[in-house]
């Protein structure tokens, strides 16, 4: 039943990222770019994850530290399947504008928001006081 909730909780994050994703292009990205209106939305996208964790940590019902990681490891295969599957096929992103968010030495912050996803349940639970 865990992981079914978390699957749930998953899917509110993919719709507010993708709420998040469109703000960005019509509010950021006129201002400062593509690339940098990306890489600043890591971390407001990490901030948005982490309010979705918060709010439903308890719902989810994980109880161990074990747990609370395997649910981040599943957000975080989830989302990488996610992100690279809809940008390649359905919004046509070439391989090197998707690698472009993942390469750290080139600015790409995304695995920054990666590793917030994944441990975001632990991080929830530990601000609910549930561990």
């Amino acid at each position: 039943m865990v992981f079914l909730r978390a699957f749930l909780v998953w899917l509110i994050i993919v719709f507010a990222e993708f709420v998040h994703g469109a703000a960005r292009g019509m509010l950021l990205e006129p201002y400062v770019g593509d690339f940098h209106a990306r890489q600043i939305a890591v971390f407001t996208g990490s901030a948005i994850i982490l309010f979705i964790a918060i709010m439903f940590v308890r719902w989810i019902d994980a109880r161990s530290i074990y747990q609370l990681l395997g649910v981040g490891f599943m957000w975080l295969v989830l989302m990488l399947g996610f992100e690279i599957g809809f940008g390649y096929f359905f919004m046509g992103y070439s391989w090197e504008r998707i690698g472009s968010d993942y390469n750290l030495l080139r600015g790409g912050l995304l695995p920054i928001g990666m590793v917030v996803l994944t441990v975001a349940p632990l991080i929830a639970a530990k601000i609910r006081r549930l561990i």
